[in-house]
């Protein structure tokens, strides 16, 4: 029996479907792993600041403000002195997606050795909270002024190597203020093993100290 062969016109029209299933499915691949990048959110760190006395005293990006790599948080502006009352400052971790799972940030505040230790309200350390919700830690309170020593503010980074956080701190004013500052620009980074301290001592000299922060993978 004589085999029918198909035509050139039919063997073009199946090239055409073939391909164009192949196109389909490169392109759903391709939209997958779109999707899947975009429902990933970056991690945010977060700094709540405000005053509870003169607003003068404490600067800059007051409120709650939040902010991923690779842009720093807005600076806060801590220049505390003999007026009434002091700045409340917290920070907490938004992970939306989970991605810094086994990771773990600390803050504690403390008066340094031989301060007066009523400048540095509700002393200690405490966890970062890392939640798929904008939440803070506890609050610290910064009331430096005129009296011996300073608050001394440590940020530590635990659990996972592959995380840094960035920590700006400069004074705008007279350096003595702003304990282990760097220039505008420049920063610190603490990372496992590593701590970061800087020291608050405002008071009625010239200027106060800006304080940024950036978490980020490295």
């Amino acid at each position: 029996m004589r085999k029918l062969r198909p035509s050139g016109r039919l063997r073009a029209l199946s090239g055409l479907l073939a391909a164009g299933a192949l196109i389909a499915g490169l392109t759903g691949t391709t939209a997958h792993a779109t999707e899947s990048t975009l429902r990933t959110a970056p991690a945010e760190i977060g700094i709540q600041f405000n005053p509870d006395g003169d607003a003068g005293q404490c600067g800059g990006t007051t409120g709650q403000q939040w902010s991923s790599n690779p842009d720093f948080t807005r600076p806060i502006r801590i220049d505390t002195d003999n007026r009434s009352g002091g700045c409340q400052l917290a920070f907490g971790i938004y992970d939306p997606d989970n991605t810094l799972s086994g990771l773990s940030l600390s803050y504690r505040f403390q008066a340094s050795p031989g301060g007066d230790a009523g400048q540095c309200g509700n002393p200690g350390t405490y966890q970062m909270p890392i939640q798929r919700f904008r939440t803070f830690g506890p609050s610290v309170r910064i009331d430096t002024d005129n009296r011996a020593g300073w608050c001394n503010l440590a940020f530590t980074v635990s659990g996972r190597s592959d995380v840094v956080l960035d920590v700006q701190f400069y004074a705008d004013g007279d350096g003595g203020q702003c304990v282990n500052a760097l220039p505008a620009g420049q920063y610190q980074s603490a990372f496992a093993g590593a701590p970061v301290t800087v020291g608050i001592d405002a008071d009625g000299r010239s200027g106060g100290c800006q304080l940024l922060l950036r978490l980020r993978r490295v």
